[in-house]
Order: C-alpha cells, then structure tokens, then sequence
C-alpha cells in the first residue's frame, strides 16, 4: 500500500465519520465530495503516466533521428561501381606489367574487395539473413 492509498483511506474513513455526525441528509454531498476526491486521484495518475509515456516517444524519436541513415543510394553504388571499372584498368596494367598473371589477379582481388567492402557498408543486411516484419518469418 503507497501513500496515495493511504491518503484516500484516511479520506475515506473520514467520509464515513462525517456521514454519521451529520446524517442521511448530507450523504449524496459527501459521496460526491469523495469521489471528486478519487477523480482527481485518477487523473493526476493517467496524467503522469501520460507524460512518462510521450517523454519515451520524444526520447525513442530523438534517438532514432540521430542514428546515422543508410548511404545506399543509386547514384553512391554507381560512382563507385564506374570508379572501380576505370582505376581497374590501369591497375590490370600495372599488376600484369610487374607479375605477369599473379599480379593481375592480386589487382583484381583488391579490386573485389574494395567493391565487397563498400557493398557490405551500404547494405549491412547484404551477407545475412533479414526477418520478416511479421514474426518470425524468413526472407528470401
């Protein structure tokens, strides 16, 4: 038992005595009085919890807005996409005029890995499964 119900005891109970001093008569007016009493108890309890509720909105969106947004954009992967087709070629150059065949094929496996990592950063659920929104359904 918290103090509020402790409070609205003691109110009570002096409700009831009230009653007995003065009669039937100022009943209908002490009930009233009580349960005006009660009201504003609720009230002021759904008011707080409104409040606490709206402040974790306020919180949960302002957390959200400052979360950093996805970068995967169209124009962002194909820049990049045409960037690593035109430093592809010189590099191929470079690779096969040093090391022959093994240094083209060492060009071109940094080239696939700059291309993987940039790929796994603008869309982190590439290489792993996603959930559903509904439950736990998998998608495809």
């Amino acid at each position: 038992m918290d103090a509020h119900d402790a409070d609205l005891k003691k109110e009570l109970d002096a409700t009831l005595r009230t009653r007995r001093e003065l009669g039937e008569e100022y009943e209908s007016a002490l009930v009233d009085s009580f349960l005006e009493k009660v009201e504003q108890r609720i009230d002021g309890a759904v008011e707080r919890r409104v409040r606490r509720q709206l402040a974790e909105q306020q919180m949960t969106a302002a957390r959200d807005s400052r979360s950093p947004r996805p970068t995967d954009s169209f124009g962002e992967r194909f820049g990049f996409g045409i960037v690593s087709l035109v430093l592809a070629v010189p590099l191929s150059a470079i690779g096969g005029g040093v090391a022959d065949l093994s240094g083209m094929l060492v060009a071109w496996a940094g080239i696939v890995g700059v291309n993987v990592v940039q790929a796994a950063r603008t869309n982190p659920d590439l290489f792993g499964r996603r959930r559903a929104s509904r439950g736990d359904a998998w998608e495809d």
